[in-house]
């Protein structure tokens, strides 16, 4: 079968099918189209050859909507690229998730947070779930599931400030000195190291927050993987050169 090399090393054959390079990654968007992508086209489309969602005035959200990638369930992977956000946007690259049933292009779990200020890009918040998880600059483990640790419950402890199941175990610097190495309104990189319960979101090479996860009821092995647009202002936010590597 004819087949050519793309830059990055992912060999993809005649019929444009991408396969594995040596270094055990495929390439999951093309670039061009959105095949093997599921979303909302009035948010979602290609643009200069990058992934991109976007809000505008007249096209408000009313739920967070998320373009889902069809290719499978990803239990333990590696998953790279790159992100590029507006000042006023909130985006976010979800794994391990479901897709619920009632709200349009809805994904539940966890999630590596990206937003254009620069507050959260890094952590790791569980999308209508168990809430935050680790911020940026946090090494937590998650306490095992008692009974009262339910998502609805923990959001409401985490309103009061109340939720003890987040313990923070150790430190990998400082919120703000980590976010003096995220560039705003430019490309960044990002690399999700996820294995077992060992949860690890990287910004430019710089490990940003890592988490074990021993909640065995609430947390996942395995699930859907998309990125996100966010409720709020217009906003935009792009990716490009999104490599996934299962293990």
């Amino acid at each position: 079968m004819l087949a050519v090399v793309l830059a990055g090393g992912i060999e993809t054959s005649c019929s444009g099918q991408a396969k594995k390079g040596k270094d055990g990654y495929v390439q999951i968007f093309d670039g061009k189209t959105l095949k093997g992508w599921d979303g909302d086209p009035t948010y979602w489309r290609v643009e200069d050859g990058y992934l991109t969602g976007e809000i505008t005035p007249d096209k408000l959200l009313k739920t967070n909507s998320f373009i889902i990638w069809k290719g499978g369930e990803p239990a333990d992977f590696e998953f790279k690229g790159e992100f590029k956000i507006t000042q006023a946007g909130n985006s976010g690259i979800n794994y391990r998730s479901d897709q619920l049933t009632d709200v349009p292009f809805a994904l539940r779990g966890y999630q590596a947070d990206i937003d254009g200020r620069i507050m959260y890009t890094g952590q790791n918040y569980e999308e209508r779930k168990r809430t935050t998880l680790a911020y940026r600059g946090q090494k937590t483990t998650i306490a095992p599931y008692t009974g009262e640790n339910t998502p609805e419950a923990i959001r409401a402890k985490v309103s009061k400030n109340a939720w003890t199941g987040m313990n923070v175990v150790g430190s990998l610097g400082s919120s703000d000195s980590l976010k003096t190495l995220i560039k705003s309104e430019d490309w960044n990189t990002f690399h999700l190291v996820i294995k077992g319960n060992h949860l690890q979101h990287y910004i430019n090479d710089v490990l940003m927050s890592d988490v074990t996860d021993d909640d065995t009821v609430n947390g996942k092995s395995k699930g859907l993987l998309g990125v996100q647009v966010h409720v709020g202002p217009p906003m935009k936010v792009q990716y490009r050169n999104l490599m996934l590597k299962q293990l």
